[in-house]
């Protein structure tokens, strides 16, 4: 049998409330018996899709992410409201950032995205046979739509042009699946 791996917790500290991250410190019991602490942000959870129109291209957004400070490029995203359907936040998000409602949604895998340092979970879709459509822009959100070749993305990932994981991971899944 295995080593038993569990942390049981034993205190919260809550530390501060952002616009809608949480910031945690844990007491937790160790398997050994000692004590440790463990810092962490609580998240609302992400959806994000790779947008293929009918002809094979992709849709990708560039965007600066401030905690990098670089301009990135990535598939779409959003957050998810408290409570609300994965499916129905990466449709919204799509609308907003591409002028473009899936057709079909395949799901390719949910995962943490950090998990030694936050409870996010990313939903990653596969979005075709898309139809225009339009919904404003969040007003703190500027960003570059970029359609690119099957070809030229799958080049990005391998010079490392794309460094996004969410992206990274759809593209591949997408490509290992042979869904594109």
């Amino acid at each position: 049998m295995g080593q038993k791996l569990e942390e049981v917790f034993q205190a919260n500290e809550f530390i501060h409330q952002g616009n809608f991250l949480e910031f945690h410190r844990d007491r937790v019991l160790l398997p050994n018996g000692k004590t440790a602490t463990r810092e962490y942000i609580k998240h609302p959870g992400a959806v994000a899709a790779l947008p293929l129109l009918s002809d094979g291209s992709a849709l990708l957004v560039k965007q600066f992410r401030y905690p990098t400070g670089q301009t990135l490029l990535e598939i779409p995203a959003g957050k998810l409201e408290p409570g609300e359907d994965p499916v129905a936040c990466i449709r919204r998000e799509l609308a907003e950032e591409t002028g473009y409602q899936p057709g079909e949604l395949i799901h390719l895998a949910s995962v943490w995205t950090t998990p030694g340092f936050t409870d996010e979970i990313i939903h990653l879709y596969l979005a075709t046979r898309l139809e225009p459509a339009f919904l404003e822009r969040d007003a703190d959100e500027f960003l570059e739509i970029l359609r690119l070749s099957k070809s030229e993305l799958l080049d990005y990932l391998n010079n490392g042009t794309v460094v996004d994981g969410k992206t990274v991971l759809a593209v591949s899944l997408v490509e290992m699946k042979k869904l594109w």
